[in-house]
């Protein structure tokens, strides 16, 4: 019984819990703007009807609601600009801002002759295997001129 409590109370499940009760709560505040507002406003613009949750076309006397598609689909458009504009974005910025990236600690530098990168402590390449140091001497250009 006592881990199920620290199970339950442990952070990322009350937040999971937070974010599916205000999520819930924030797509039906959408749903009701989109059939409030966004609706007739297609309907003025189409001179139909505003209401698509009871449209429908039938095939062989089937019908296939599409009205109730086309809602959900505004919906759902509705729903992921706000999050991403509202919530995203912010959060990413706020990341930036707080926790920037750190550069990495490992120093390197290319191999002379095969341009692979290799730790900067090296005296060899690790992938063609020429001496480093010896290789650093060398002049510009190693081939005589004729």
């Amino acid at each position: 019984m006592k881990g199920f409590r620290s199970f339950l109370l442990r952070g990322n499940v009350v937040d999971l819990a937070v974010g599916i009760v205000i999520g819930a709560a924030f797509t039906a505040v959408v749903n009701g703007f989109v059939n409030a507002f966004l609706n007739p406003i297609i309907g003025v613009i189409t001179k139909k009807s505003g209401n698509f949750t009871g449209a429908y076309f039938k095939v062989n006397g089937v019908q296939f609601p599409y009205g109730a598609l086309i809602s959900a689909a505004i919906s759902f458009l509705l729903i992921a600009f706000v999050v991403y504009y509202f919530v995203v974005m912010p959060v990413n910025r706020m990341h930036q801002r707080f926790f920037p990236a750190k550069e990495p600690d490992v120093k390197t530098k290319e191999c002379p002759e095969c341009l692979s990168t290799v730790p900067a402590a090296a005296t060899r390449c690790s992938f063609c295997t020429i001496p480093l140091t010896v290789q650093a001497q060398l002049p510009k250009q190693a081939y005589p001129q004729q």
